[in-house]
């Protein structure tokens, strides 16, 4: 117990020095008056109370300080609790002021939690930015296919960065200017012979309206010929005809085909019928000669003349054969 009692002395002693260092960040307080901001132990500790990381806002206040920038600390500390990026903004605005670009302490901040980067706006400002569009594909007058690419150059707009729209956007009309210039010109030859009336247009159209940034150029990077749209669209439209042609054809050839099976049927129909009335005669005679209204010699008659009708018709079939088989015996 002897030994125990200094140990638990110690180690109470090393807890409250690392809580009351925690609590109250000296060297923190010492750097800030070092460099000649005044801040209050009281402020300090309300940070931490607060759960405001103090070197989150001391270091920025130091740096905007040394740039000759006045910030309230209470203004940083705000911005923090919003989810901002304290160190991000003030670095803003000391490239801001450093460019003379009027921009304030509530501007920047707004942009930062708008979720855009405020410094990289700034440094757009200074030194402008080019993006490039991906391929853009229209057709001119003559049904020729134009693929063009061009590279915008856009510096942001730091009045507009809270709302405006970005270089989606931007991108997006440059794109339909080029398809609405290329769609309007005559010929695709103009299109290659003058590119930059295409840049001309489209810049005069006022394309970063309601956008973040200000388009400086518009500068067509490569023009290409592509397919010959106007003959693929008649060549499906011929094809097209042609297969409407076969259909009505095909449904021509089938309707010839029904009314010819329908005329087939209606013969042997008309067979059928010629059939059973050749039937219906033996029994007529039949029922003739038992009522005494055809007589024996009649009926020798009837078949004498039947059976030269044959005879004749037999000789008519083979005459009719022989000149078939020999047209050039024919007078």
């Amino acid at each position: 117990m002897a030994f125990g009692v200094p140990i638990v002395l110690i180690i109470a002693v090393a807890f409250f020095v690392w809580l009351f260092s925690y609590i109250i960040p000296i060297g923190l307080w010492v750097s800030a008056w070092a460099a000649g901001v005044r801040i209050g132990i009281t402020t300090l500790v309300g940070m931490r109370l607060r759960r405001v990381p103090p070197n989150y806002i001391v270091a920025p206040l130091i740096k905007s300080f040394k740039a000759g920038i006045d910030l309230a600390i209470n203004n940083l500390e705000a911005h923090y609790l919003a989810g901002g990026n304290v160190d991000r903004v003030v670095d803003a605005l000391i490239a801001a002021e450093r460019a003379e670009i009027d921009l304030s302490f509530e501007r920047a901040a707004a942009i930062d939690l708008a979720g855009r980067d405020v410094l990289e706006a700034v440094q757009m400002s200074v030194n402008p930015k080019v993006i490039q569009t991906p391929i853009v594909t229209a057709v001119a007058m003559d049904g020729i296919q134009v693929q063009a690419t061009a590279r915008v150059t856009v510096r942001a707009n730091i009045e507009r960065l809270v709302g405006g729209a970005g270089e989606e956007t931007v991108l997006a009309r440059v794109g339909e200017g080029i398809v609405t210039t290329v769609g309007s010109a005559d010929a695709h030859t103009r299109v290659l012979e003058n590119p930059d009336s295409i840049s001309r247009t489209v810049l005069d159209k006022g394309l970063d309206s309601g956008t973040a940034f200000e388009i400086l150029s518009i500068d067509i990077a490569d023009v290409d010929v592509g397919k010959n749209i106007g003959a693929q669209l008649q060549t499906d439209q011929a094809e097209a005809d042609k297969e409407i042609a076969q259909a009505k054809a095909e449904e021509r050839r089938a309707m010839a085909i029904a009314e010819e099976q329908e005329m087939k049927a209606q013969v042997q129909r008309m067979r059928s019928k010629v059939v059973e009335a050749e039937a219906e005669v033996p029994l007529a005679m039949a029922q003739a000669l038992k009522e005494g209204k055809l007589g024996v010699m009649d009926y020798l008659n009837f078949q004498n003349i039947q059976a030269d009708t044959d005879m004749r018709e037999s000789i008519s079939g083979k005459d009719q054969d022989k000149q078939s088989r020999n047209p050039k015996n024919v007078d």
